[in-house]
């Protein structure tokens, strides 16, 4: 049975209140280190308009699922013919170059409108997973490349894609003077279409999403002092969170949105708290002479680990995110600090030191095991993609701050690398609603 085709009206999401989409230019270097993916084809769409079309469909695509570590993808130089759609695919051909899917489709211009279509084919069955239609600008062709990976990564999956949601990082500009201007950016998960929302001759550090992604909070050191600031991304409004003496960090949302754990030192020695963000009521939590920071929530809201340095060296800790008695979980080298949740609330990444620098790892709760995914020297603030299949972290690249996205196996890397700045403090968005 032919599947049909099912249409998509699609609608840009609107964020008046940013600023101008930056003109950084970013290279995309990706590493694998051997295969072991799904191998997968994604034929070149064909197009039909004048001149060249707004983006190449296929190559992103092709890049999303690349860098997702779970496929690999068939060198296109390889291909014995380049179908369009379902009558014009040999299967045997497929076969013999040992592809598990197939993704072919189109590009139509209409006007000022293009219509994308693709479909995903079994090759072994020869039967079409999924095919949708899409009707789309041209300012809205990238963000429908990614959508669509996402419906080709749950379609041989069975997991959700992460490909159309958006990244928040640092980045820092140094002029001939030395003098450094801080910007709060946001960006698609690859790090295209970045648009900068806050503009600082003072550090910004720890930006941190709403659980439904309209909202950033984040620490601004404006006047001097450090501060958390909420800021809606529809307009660019901002609210003032948490201005107490001392030190105001580390902000991290609870899953139902209401509440937002953070470190602060108004009494004293630096603590985690919890603020709820209506009533501004503070709760705190932990009390030590040790410094206690960087807190985050399981996806139940049950509990929230943290850093502390409480043993003498910065180790991890959870609690009930009510409080209660810390246990520390992690006893595998002299520091591991920055701990955040995956989905499944079964694994932590975290930054780990165990003689040879500072490393991206995933922490496993069940069997308390620490599995390092980086050689490189110096990592730091690692988050996973909301589907927990990969890694967003920072690094050093050639003495320069950049990011870096990998599979949660660490054997699929993606480096992000921005023409001027450094780049540090990423943080991935929760899964957008498809439309």
């Amino acid at each position: 049975m032919t599947l049909r085709f099912l249409t998509v009206r699609f609608i840009a999401v609107i964020l008046t209140g940013w600023c101008a989409a930056a003109q950084a230019e970013i290279t995309i270097v990706i590493d694998k280190s051997g295969k072991g993916g799904v191998p997968i084809a994604v034929v070149p769409f064909e197009w039909r308009g004048s001149g060249a079309p707004p983006h190449q469909v296929a190559d992103i695509i092709e890049s999303n699922l690349s860098r997702s570590g779970r496929f690999d993808a068939i060198p296109r130089e390889d291909f014995l013919n380049t179908p369009h759609e379902r009558s014009q695919v040999k299967f045997t051909d497929w076969k013999l170059l040992k592809a598990e899917g197939l993704v072919v489709g189109r590009v139509v211009q209409t006007g000022n409108d293009f219509q994308v279509e693709f479909e995903l084919f079994e090759v072994f069955t020869g039967k079409s997973m999924v095919g949708l239609r899409y009707n789309v600008r041209a300012n809205q062709m990238r963000k429908i490349a990614h959508q669509i990976s996402d419906v080709i990564y749950e379609a041989l999956t069975g997991q959700p894609g992460a490909f159309d949601t958006r990244i928040a990082y640092v980045t820092v500009e140094t002029n001939s003077v030395g003098s450094r201007t801080f910007y709060l950016e946001v960006s698609d998960s690859d790090g295209f279409g970045s648009r900068k929302i806050l503009k600082s001759t003072e550090p910004i550090m720890s930006p941190a999403w709403s659980p439904d992604g309209s909202q950033l909070a984040y620490v601004s050191f404006e006047e001097r002092r450090s501060k958390i600031y909420l800021q809606r991304l529809s307009d660019g409004q901002r609210t003032k969170l948490a201005e107490y003496g001392g030190l105001n960090s580390a902000p991290a949302w609870s899953p139902d949105g209401r509440r937002l754990a953070m470190a602060l030192s108004h009494e004293g020695n630096p603590e985690i708290y919890v603020l709820d963000v209506a009533s501004r009521q503070l709760t705190r939590l932990t009390r030590d002479r040790g410094i206690d920071t960087e807190p985050a929530w399981s996806p139940d809201g049950q509990h929230i680990v943290f850093t502390s340095g409480r043993s003498g060296r910065p180790q991890i800790y959870r609690m009930a995110s009510n409080g209660g008695n810390p246990q520390r979980i992690t006893f595998q080298g002299n520091y591991n600090a920055r701990a955040s949740y995956a989905p499944d609330g079964e694994r932590l990444t975290l930054i780990t030191n165990q003689g040879g620098g500072f490393h991206t790892a995933v922490y496993f709760i069940n069997s308390r095991s620490l599995q390092v995914l980086t050689k490189t020297l110096v990592d730091e603030s690692p988050t996973f993609a909301p589907n927990g299949a990969m890694i967003l972290y920072a690094t050093k690249s050639r003495g320069r701050g950049v990011l870096a996205a990998m599979s949660a196996d660490g054997r699929v890397r993606q480096i992000l690398k921005v023409q001027q700045g450094d780049v540090r403090e990423p943080a991935w968005s929760p899964l957008n609603r498809k439309l």
